[in-house]
């Protein structure tokens, strides 16, 4: 049989684009299965479908594409479906219009699938206006009845009507659209959503870590678990809190974050994908909704082991949570409920081992498998009965006969050991596509990092893997040979292991590759099916052979494995940063092999980008270890009495402004003999520190230049710096 799917757009990574993906991926163990895009937006998609699912798009709208039509003269003109809910309807990048009208019909009245499924309200119409009566007809709410706005409401609820079926994703919303619409002949069920058990190492729970994941939107209400947060911080100093997505929410938190003082302790880190990998750095997974109408992050995020604490808000979290999995807090219990929820967890790590338990057996019923036999269920009942908009035609009877004929009727056999193959055919003449290699990193318990390569993806015969670091005049690389056997047939999936003890791993970015070991076979980059940083949140850097070095796995923007890797003689670890009206105060911990002991006459020098005339200095203090010091099993490299605290002044600053945007690197110098040390963050477990730890900026007036915005940062190295940079106050300008 063969299903298409009907989606604004799949090059996302939203809630309905991750949906879609599981579904198809696995309807396509007995299905051909379709996903059309009505949007094109990247090259790629940003979730990976399934390589049997083949993918379409009906509008090009790559700015930089020769096949743009974002300029088409029918965007000009009007969508006709819906036209009175407005821009509301779509996102404003993506406004309908009737080139939207004249594809997405074209291709309803044109696909020769036996099932199109449409996943949202606008498609819903346009499945029930242009569909065609010689396929099922399914529309999907991945929201819910009420959270549509009036005119949207009546307009999907009129639509449903000319529909075979209309799935939602919770029991709850389904009765409710029973109940609303009592004679609809549309079959209204609930399906929820499918969430594969990810492949990431599950949370050892321990990470003094809370995180959240979803689109920054108003009634995702992260407004409400900042503040929840911010009342119990003081009970947990070791606790922070990480919240992954993007959205149009994301000033108004930041500026919360900075009203209290959290952004030491608060992290917006921006979209990531996968998201279980971050899931499985978390201790508590934390939904603070109004409303959600399913509810795909605690599933993702059961599967990683992680309790989830939820708002009861109306449908999907009460369906999937219960007290012997997660914790459910009653919406009328606002701020203070919440906190008292993380509160609790955070105290007890033996409670959280338990739910953590029972919620990885709880998100097992969501598996993909037993949700798209519910939908091949739904569709072998509908093909049993009387078409309700059909042609009485000798044509569509016999196509009716086709479709129940194709439906599978006997027992599931997915999971089961597969028939003998029959002979492949004879290869086709010529160079055939090369599949690109596939990696899974990981990093271990001594530091060290562990790579398993797809076996299945790999290039025939003798094989390397070559690690280089980027833009290295040296040409410095690390070759580790593949056992002889990584490419026979069947064979298991090759593992390499780079520990910093062994392989010596400079300071910087290592790209890495499968090559040909004595042949000719040409280098080929590793795509990152996964980088598992869990194991090194918390954590500080390691001294091996006399150095300090962190060593992490990272996905790049295009795909690809990569390390990022740090390795000092000596560097002074931030374990804290808060600023004041004109100045920021930061504590530290060195890490070296051998310095002096305790810290006399240490200073740390403001070293200006514009030449050493504009440097300044300012004095250091001996500090007590902070309660917020992570604690490792990695080899000691100091002891406690080597912490240290200095105030930075914006004021000293100021008077050395030389430029529209001044910078200064900062640096700690312990004697007039020892090299200058490097003051930053390089432990723990994020590789690009500059977008997530944000330290507040402060303005102040300078005589000759106006406002000065003064801001500490942190480079692309991970050190941090003082930039000073000329602000326009006006109305109009931003901060």
């Amino acid at each position: 049989m063969k299903i298409a799917f009907l989606i604004n757009n799949a090059y996302g990574i939203g809630g309905t684009i991750r949906a879609t993906v599981n579904l198809s991926r696995a309807l396509a163990d007995r299905h051909d299965v379709e996903v059309v895009s009505v949007h094109q937006v990247s090259d790629k998609p940003e979730l990976a479908f399934d390589e049997r699912v083949k993918l379409t798009a009906l509008i090009d709208m790559r700015t930089e594409s020769p096949t743009y039509e974002g300029d088409h003269p029918l965007t000009a003109q009007p969508c006709t479906m819906f036209p009175d809910t407005g821009a509301a309807l779509n996102s404003t990048r993506l406004l309908y219009s009737a080139l939207q009208d004249e594809r997405i019909g074209a291709w309803l009245r044109e696909t020769d699938a036996e099932v199109v499924i449409a996943t949202r309200p606008d498609l819903n119409g346009y499945l029930a206006r242009d569909g065609q009566n010689r396929y099922l007809r399914i529309g999907q709410e991945h929201l819910s009845l009420g959270a549509h706005n009036p005119t949207l409401r009546a307009h999907q609820n009129k639509a449903i009507a000319q529909l075979d079926a209309f799935v939602t994703v919770s029991g709850a919303d389904a009765a409710q659209y029973r109940r609303a619409l009592p004679d609809v002949p549309a079959r209204i069920l609930c399906i929820p959503n499918s969430v594969p058990q990810p492949a990431v190492e599950p949370s050892d729970l321990r990470s003094d870590v809370v995180v959240a994941a979803g689109r920054l939107i108003a009634v995702k209400r992260y407004d409400r678990l900042i503040d929840a947060f911010a009342k119990v911080a003081a009970l947990h100093p070791t606790w922070s809190l990480r919240l992954y997505g993007r959205g149009p929410e994301r000033p108004k938190l930041r500026r919360r974050i900075d009203e209290l003082g959290l952004y030491d302790r608060v992290f917006l880190m921006g979209p990531v994908s996968p998201i279980e990998t971050e899931w499985a750095k978390g201790a508590i997974a934390a939904v603070s909704s109004d409303m959600e109408s399913f509810g795909m992050t605690i599933v993702e995020a059961m599967h990683c082991g992680v309790p989830v604490i939820s708002t009861d808000c109306p449908h999907g979290p009460a369906e999937i949570i219960d007290e012997t999995n997660g914790v459910l807090v009653p919406l009328d219990a606002g701020v203070d409920g919440y906190a008292e929820a993380l509160d609790r967890l955070m105290a007890d790590v033996f409670l959280r081992e338990r739910l953590g338990a029972a919620a990885r057996r709880r998100a097992q019923t969501y598996a993909p498998s037993a949700l798209a036999l519910r939908y091949e269920t739904l569709f072998q009942e509908l093909a049993a009965l009387p078409r309700k908009h059909a042609a009485k035609t000798a044509h569509h009877g016999t196509w009716w006969s086709r479709l129940r004929s194709a439906l599978p009727t006997g027992p599931d056999t997915r999971g089961e050991p597969s028939p003998a193959p029959t002979p492949a055919p004879e290869p086709l003449a010529g160079p055939q596509p090369a599949t690109p290699p596939v990696a899974f990193a990981r990093v271990t318990t001594q530091r060290s990092i562990s790579i398993r390569l797809d076996a299945a993806s790999l290039p025939p015969g003798p094989l390397d893997f070559l690690a280089r670091l980027r833009r290295d005049p040296k040409g410095r690389h690390i070759r580790i040979p593949l056992p002889p056997a990584a490419t026979a047939p069947g064979a298991p999936d090759p593992r390499i292991t780079l520990d910093p003890t062994e392989h010596e791993l400079p300071e910087g970015r290592w790209d890495c590759y499968v090559t040909g070991h004595g042949t000719a076979v040409k280098r080929a980059r590793l795509v990152c099916a996964l980088a598992e940083q869990a194991r090194s949140v918390g954590s500080a850097p390691a001294l091996v052979d006399g150095d300090v070095t962190a060593v992490l796995p990272y996905t790049t923007a295009d795909g690809f494995l990569a390390l990022r890797t740090w390795q000092r003689p000596a560097h002074a670890e931030i374990t804290g940063i808060t600023t004041g009206d004109d100045h920021a105060t930061v504590t530290a911990r060195l890490l070296a092999a051998d310095l002096p002991h305790p810290l006399y006459d240490a200073t740390v020098i403001a070293v200006s980008r514009q030449g050493d005339a504009y440097d300044f200095t300012v004095p250091t203090t001996p500090a007590a270890a902070p309660t917020t010091v992570p604690t490792t099993p990695a080899t000691p490299l100091t002891d406690g009495l080597l912490h240290f605290s200095f105030t930075l002044p914006y004021s000293r600053a100021l008077a050395r402004r030389s430029s529209a945007h001044d910078v200064w690197d900062l640096r700690l110098y312990v004697g007039h003999a020892s090299p200058p040390v490097t003051i930053g963050r390089i432990g723990g477990d994020i590789v690009d520190r500059k977008k997530t730890d944000v330290v507040p900026a402060v303005h102040m007036p300078h005589s000759t230049r106006g406002t000065t915005r003064a801001k500490p940062f942190f480079t692309v190295t991970n050190d941090l710096a003082l930039s000073l940079r000329d602000v326009d106050e006006s109305p109009e300008s931003t901060t």
